[in-house]
């Protein structure tokens, strides 16, 4: 008990160094890049700053920078009081501006994109890593092959309904190529496709054209999503194809019994093409109190099996089979990695803005949901931590240099709107846009991590029920 204790405590606390170090790592590496960009420049630097809010230490260093860390890890700065006047964010300066002198325009263009540029040069180099090291892909998750259509989908309501794949037509076996004309290569990208999707009928219902492969044959099918789900995302009801392998098979057990090897592919039961688990366990409990056909191949080749009647057995009673699929590693380039995340980024953002779309800031992760993430990415190893830093980093380079103030791409705009107009915007009308998104952006955060801390409660209640329920059944219930 005690070794399983410190094996916890070991594993929590590397967890947490990995957290702090990628992701307090690629805020340092933004500010970084706007550090060391100014200082090329010849900008003079007032602080170098991890977090805001109080400092929780700082020294002065002999370049005259002050260096410090602070409280709300929500960011951080370098202050800059040549390029933007941030005092309300950054804390006073010590430093009269008017003696400094002035900036040209590409001095500043450049330091306020060196923040996203380092972010962008972050990502490549630890997708050049993933590029060596090789990327885990399953064969679930390889593929947009339907493999299982669901009869009903649950709404949040409680309700039960059929489901728009199965009223559509949707088969197992069918290849989905594009959702409303976006090309899909994996399932990733087909659910994220579907989920940031817009497309509406003319009264207002959720609409998407699937395009499928069947037969060898192309053709669109419409369908209309539910919003289903904790998250109330759109979803159809369907689930990836993929091979169904048996990793073992518990010695005296039925599958044994019935001939099933490690290592056999199942590839039907009773004439139904088995490309899921889920078909798998659906027909094995319906079929109880009768045989069933199966069809499995086996060093290449098929061979037809018998799993006899089992009309005593319990509903959740295993045959004995621990199942599995495919794995291996693949190696895509970093220039493909970092386009993948960029469409994404730039997908879920024209969603947000969308009124057709079904994405709003609440399902949005902010700086609790981003930790969250990378705790549970360190959890399942550092291939995953170095995967979800990439995307993070796409993201805080894409996202500051959206033209918001306060944010450096507001500064770009401002300055550019100086550079056309030929003088400086009036430190009023700066100070009073900056304090306006000041406030907006704060309570954005706040917003976010609201729905953040509200998503972890209920992941730690469902873990809960989940490791209590076994304690309630008489047996496991096993694939």
């Amino acid at each position: 008990m005690s070794y399983d204790l410190l094996q916890t405590l070991l594993s929590n606390v590397w967890s947490i160094f990995l957290v702090v170090l990628f992701f307090g790592g690629s805020i340092f590496v933004h500010e970084l890049g706007h550090f060391l960009a100014a200082r090329r420049r010849g900008v003079h630097v007032e602080r170098f700053s991890i977090g805001f809010g109080p400092k929780i230490f700082s020294w002065r260093g002999k370049d005259g920078v002050e260096y410090r860390v602070s409280w709300l890890p929500l960011g951080g700065y370098v202050a800059l009081p040549q390029l933007a006047d941030l005092r309300g964010i950054e804390g006073d300066s010590d430093v009269d501006v008017e003696k400094l002198p002035p900036l040209s325009y590409s001095t500043k263009m450049l330091v306020f994109v060196a923040g996203a540029a380092f972010n962008v040069l972050f990502a490549l180099a630890l997708a050049g890593i993933i590029w060596f090291i090789g990327q885990p892909m399953s064969s679930e998750m390889a593929t947009t092959r339907i493999g299982y259509v669901s009869s009903t989908l649950d709404l949040p309501d409680g309700s039960k309904v059929p489901s728009p794949a199965s009223e559509a037509g949707l088969r197992i076996g069918d290849i989905v190529r594009r959702i409303d004309g976006i090309a899909v290569n994996e399932w990733t990208d087909l659910m994220q496709t579907l989920i940031t999707g817009a497309g509406r009928t003319s009264n207002g219902r959720p609409m998407a054209i699937f395009t499928i492969e069947r037969d060898g044959r192309l053709e669109d099918v419409a369908i209309y999503p539910l919003l289903s789900g904790d998250e109330k995302f759109r979803r159809v009801g369907i689930a990836p194809g993929y091979e169904l392998l048996v990793h073992s098979v518990t010695a005296g057990s039925l599958a044994e019994q019935a001939g099933f090897r490690t290592d056999d592919e199942i590839i039907s039961l009773n004439g139904t093409r088995i490309l899921s688990v889920a078909t798998y366990q659906e027909i094995i409990a319906a079929t109880v109190a009768e045989p069933v056909a199966v069809v499995l191949r086996r060093a290449g080749a098929e061979i037809a099996l018998t799993i006899p009647a089992r009309p005593q057995a319990k509903p959740g009673t295993s045959l004995g089979l621990a199942l599995t699929t495919g794995f291996k590693l693949i190696h895509p380039t970093p220039l493909d990695q970092i386009t993948d995340h960029v469409v994404m980024t730039f997908r879920t953002l024209a969603s947000l803005v969308n009124p057709q779309s079904d994405i709003g800031l609440s399902k949005v992760a902010g700086p609790v949901g981003i930790v969250r993430i990378f705790h549970s990415a360190a959890e399942a190893g550092i291939r995953a931590v170095l995967m979800f830093t990439i995307l993070v980093n796409i993201n805080l380079a894409i996202f500051n240099l959206l033209p918001i103030p306060v944010l450096d791409g507001g500064q770009m705009l401002f300055a550019t709107i100086a550079r056309l107009r030929g003088r400086a915007l009036p430190v009023n009308f700066i100070m009073a846009a900056q304090s306006t998104f000041v406030v907006l952006l704060f309570s954005m955060i706040i917003y976010v991590s609201f729905f953040d801390v509200r998503r972890v409660v209920r992941d730690v209640q469902a873990s809960n029920a989940e490791a209590a329920a076994p304690a309630e059944k008489s047996e496991p219930a096993k694939p």
